[in-house]
């Protein structure tokens, strides 16, 4: 007889894990099934964000920063660091630990809170009496039946059409993270999150950088001002971004990557790289679900549909993360894991889209929550804005990092905080006080009037707020 659950979640990243967590400690008796392995064949949770992702990234760019730190800036506080070297072996190693310790960390609160956890693909087989049952094919093959399940398989990298990824030559986020030494040229296809963070990474430890971006505007998601003050701190460190450009044909061969495109003028150019990344968005991953046993909706994109709730059109059946609507955020679906499963416990689950805070982790850092300027123009908001740069900020000169500011958009009646959007040093972790001050519907003036630590970045914040009604302490 197949194992009895009362909530079986498929997939074990943020939103599943999390998730399954939740249920767990609401008194729910839960089973969470996960195929991530690492590098021995053992379980690895934590999806792509953990394995491939946010927390590998984050390693890496740790690492690059510290060595250009030591080549660049350790002799402007009277550091001499001579004969600097990067082992690029000892980095990566250092990533895999951080990240193994991140696995090893799941499988520990899945043991404290009793959840069930099974290694493996899980996949529908039919509607069964009591819910649903769930075939897991690990290295041995089950079936087990849960009342509820939460679906949470999270998303794959998007190959441009005709040119897979081979990990080798063309890399997705995977491959990127996994370079084995500094190339000498290295390409990438889309200046997003993934590309900018690689960029950055490779750009410090040597590479020559050259991004291709197939839009007119740089970092079109992002507030128009603070794009463009990334985008001159992202020239001046040496990083090539090309705007406009038509990409063509993709050539690999033993000695590399030939990209042949065609710049905003029309005029045809060519790119030879030692590596190539691809990061053109992602695709949500109902791969080898069965969705067709069960009658699961999807929509065009192969999302899988769901309502406000996170309900799909099956009874009993939730799907969170980047498998659905909305963005594609690692706290996104932590947020969505926690709501359902508070949701099937009778409980009032809240997730609001509007203070879903972004963050791009590049030096400098890019840091938004609400809408941006050009999102209230179109809209026909009326609206206050307030700016200020680091470069006024006492803190900000004392780590030797002014690049950038903070910029504040308020309700130009209400005085409520419409969108805060930050580029520089520490952007995000500054962001999380626009975040709960948009989430309790704070004013402006509510941010101008807390007394903030001094010296400190997130006076910059308070200064932004008082320069919403044109008023500064000038700090």
């Amino acid at each position: 007889m197949s194992k009895q659950f009362d909530v079986i979640v498929i997939g074990g990243g943020p939103g599943g894990y999390i998730a399954a967590i939740r249920a767990a400690q609401l008194g729910f008796n839960v089973a969470c099934i996960d195929e991530w392995k690492n590098g021995k064949g053992g379980p690895a949770p934590g999806g792509t964000c953990t394995n491939v992702g946010c927390i590998p990234s984050k390693a890496l760019l740790q690492s690059s920063e510290h060595f250009e730190h030591a080549n660049k800036h350790f002799a402007e506080h009277g550091i001499t660091a001579t004969g600097v070297k990067m082992d690029v072996a000892k980095m990566i190693a250092r990533k895999d630990t951080v990240v193994k310790q991140n696995n090893d960390g799941i499988l520990y609160l899945f043991k404290k809170n009793k959840v069930s956890f099974f290694h493996g693909r899980g996949s529908f087989v039919k509607a069964a009496e009591g819910g649903y049952e769930i075939k897991v094919a690990g290295a041995a093959e089950e079936s087990i039946v849960g009342k509820q399940i939460i679906i949470a398989t999270g998303s794959n990298a998007r190959a441009l059409p005709g040119t897979p990824f081979d990990e080798e030559l063309v890399l997705s986020n995977d491959g990127a993270l996994r370079v084995g030494a500094v190339p000498k040229k290295l390409g990438l296809i889309g200046s997003g999150v993934i590309g900018l963070e690689m960029g950055s990474v490779w750009r410090r430890l040597g590479a020559e950088v050259t991004i291709l971006e197939g839009l007119p505007t740089f970092l079109g998601a992002v507030d128009e001002q603070i794009a463009k003050e990334a985008k001159k701190a992202f020239d001046k460190q040496g990083l090539k971004i090309e705007l406009g450009v038509k990409v063509g044909e993709i050539k690999t061969g033993k000695k590399g990557v030939s990209i042949a495109y065609t710049n905003a003028k029309g005029e045809a150019q060519s790119l030879d790289v030692d590596k190539l990344i691809v990061s053109i968005g992602r695709v949500p991953n109902t791969i080898g679900l069965n969705v067709e046993a069960v009658g699961l909706a999807l929509d065009e994109r192969g999302a899988i549909v769901v309502d406000g709730d996170c309900k799909t059109n099956l009874p009993g059946v939730w799907a969170v993360g980047d498998v659905v609507r909305g963005p594609m955020l690692a706290h996104k679906a932590e947020e969505e894991g926690v709501a359902v499963a508070e949701r099937i416990a009778g409980q009032h689950g809240h997730v609001n889209f509007n203070t879903v805070p972004w963050v791009i982790y590049t030096s400098p850092e890019i840091a938004w929550v609400g809408r941006t300027e050009q999102q209230l123009k179109a809209d026909g908001v009326k609206y206050k804005a307030g700016t200020f740069p680091f470069l006024a900020n006492g803190r900000a000169r004392a780590l030797g990092d002014t690049t950038g500011m903070v910029k504040m958009l308020a309700d130009a009646e209400t005085d409520e905080i419409l969108g805060v959007h930050i580029v520089g040093p520490q952007a995000s972790e500054l962001i999380s006080e626009a975040v709960v001050a948009m989430e309790f519907k704070a004013s402006s003036e509510d941010i101008a009037r807390i007394c903030h630590a001094h010296p400190s970045l997130s006076e910059a914040t308070k200064e932004a707020a008082l320069a919403v009604d044109k008023r500064t302490l000038n700090f």
